[in-house]
């Protein structure tokens, strides 16, 4: 076999590949050899089917397997003697010219055939002391803790239809139908035809549910607010808005006490016990928006930190997945670019850039793993497989069945494992310093670096 370097720009390669036709032959050969003794022909015994007979049957399929076979291990081989690791798929092209085919079927020419790829870069990692991370810390207060209890306790209490003519007041629970309009406009998931709420839980945005005080059972009515200038929806924040409501119904709470009864249908035995299980859960709904947090600090610290030539292939590669789900997106909403206020030139830019950190990151993170002997234990896997699993409720088994019976799926749940292992690597070497925050205001914070 020869092999010769056309091109080295960058990371490209290109290398020109020659098989001499009495290597290819040599391997039919022993392929029709193996074959002798297995063929059963009509007309010949077990075994002493002529080589000729068979060549004349099946030398053209066995010669396109040795082709591919010759193809799969040269290029192996020369990445190999090179100490290469290609980004992707190598592209093999070869002649079309068919009279050349032909030759090199019938062995009067050599496999000659062009290899191009890119190689993997080589990264030279930051010093990860030097990333500085604020990590948010959260306190939870009994005033946290008394107002969830409390939520739960207005969610479990029973209620009772209130009599004819009655009206609505702070803590009845109520049926309603309701349109919101912006400038006269109806807009997206501004309406329901019949929809609930437990007036003064602070459900529906500020000042909705004050207005409803005072009205009866099929009143209909205006209910004008503003929506908060950092409300979810940028195309709501800030903006006026009238619902037009109807009262389907109101019920009224049945009497209650929040004792140490009402703790056991939680499966606690007393009211303190259930503040604690409260407790506790704020505070893992605290440690998991935290560490959200914290990895897009180091995620952002390590691209921001390296800077290597990318190949083009894996960038294209994780454009073309990103631009697919995006239109497919448009195209389930309805919606055009000049709906999101922008161009598809603009979002196809903007798209490229997401597609190269995710290419940067994803390689960062291999050469950290790697270098460090980051590895995930099969009782970590078998662990993400349980918790994949446990997002579909009623479905377990299915879903179980499914990555069992696709390996490359199943392998795929060991990439968050892998990534958020190495973010924990880097977490503790770099330096952190702490800020106390209100949980609003660590949620304002990761809502904003989503919207980079």
């Amino acid at each position: 076999m020869q092999v010769t370097e056309t091109l080295n720009e960058g990371l490209k390669r290109k290398l020109e590949v020659t098989i001499p036709a009495t290597d290819l032959k040599s391997r039919q050969d022993d392929k029709l050899k193996d074959l002798k003794a297995k063929a059963n022909i009509k007309g010949f015994r077990p075994g002493k089917v002529p080589l000729g007979h068979l060549k004349k049957i099946y030398g053209q399929s066995i010669m396109s397997e040795v082709m591919q076979d010759a193809i799969n291990k040269a290029v192996q081989t020369s990445l190999e003697e090179r100490s290469e690791k290609a980004a992707a798929q190598p592209k093999v092209d070869m002649s079309e010219d068919q009279s050349e085919i032909n030759k090199v079927f019938s062995g009067e020419a050599d496999l000659r055939f062009d290899v191009a790829y890119e190689v993997l870069p080589t990264i030279e990692l930051m010093d990860f002391k030097t990333i500085e991370i604020e990590k948010p810390v959260i306190p939870v207060t009994e005033e946290d803790v008394d107002k969830e209890v409390n939520r739960l306790f207005i969610e479990r209490r029973e209620y009772e239809e209130k009599k004819a003519g009655a009206k609505v007041a702070m803590g009845d629970k109520i049926g309603l139908s309701f349109v919101g309009k912006i400038d006269g406009e109806a807009f997206e998931g501004g309406s329901s035809d019949h929809a609930h709420l437990v007036v003064g839980a602070g459900q529906y945005i500020p000042g909705f549910e004050e207005q409803l005080v005072g009205m009866k059972k099929g009143d209909k009515g205006e209910v004008k607010v503003s929506f908060p200038s950092d409300y979810g929806s940028a195309e709501l924040a800030g903006k006026e808005a009238v619902f037009e409501v109807e009262i389907l119904h109101i019920d009224t709470p049945k009497d209650a006490k929040l004792d140490d009864d009402f703790a056991k249908t939680f499966g606690v035995d007393s009211v303190s016990a259930l503040k604690d299980a409260v407790r506790e859960q704020i505070t893992a709904s605290h440690d998991s928006m935290v560490r959200q947090r914290v990895k897009r600090l180091i995620l952002d610290a390590l691209d921001e930190g390296h800077r290597f030539d990318l190949p083009e292939q894996l960038i294209d590669n994780e454009f073309a997945g990103i631009w697919q789900r995006v239109m497919h997106e448009l195209e389930q909403e309805k919606k055009t670019f000049e709906d999101e206020g922008t161009t598809e030139e603009e979002a196809r830019e903007q798209y490229r850039a997401i597609a190269e950190r995710r290419v940067r990151l994803g390689l960062v993170v291999a050469e950290v793993g790697n270098l460090n002997k980051i590895e995930i234990s099969d009782e970590e896997h078998q662990q993400a497989l349980i918790a994949e699993v446990r997002r579909f409720p009623g479905k377990e088994q299915e879903v179980y069945d499914y990555y069992r019976k696709n390996p490359e799926a199943l392998a795929g749940l060991r990439a968050p494992i892998f990534e958020n292992k190495v973010v924990d690597f880097v977490a503790e070497l770099a330096k952190t310093t702490e800020k106390e925050m209100s949980r609003d205001e660590l949620a304002k914070l990761i809502e904003l670096l989503d919207e980079e």
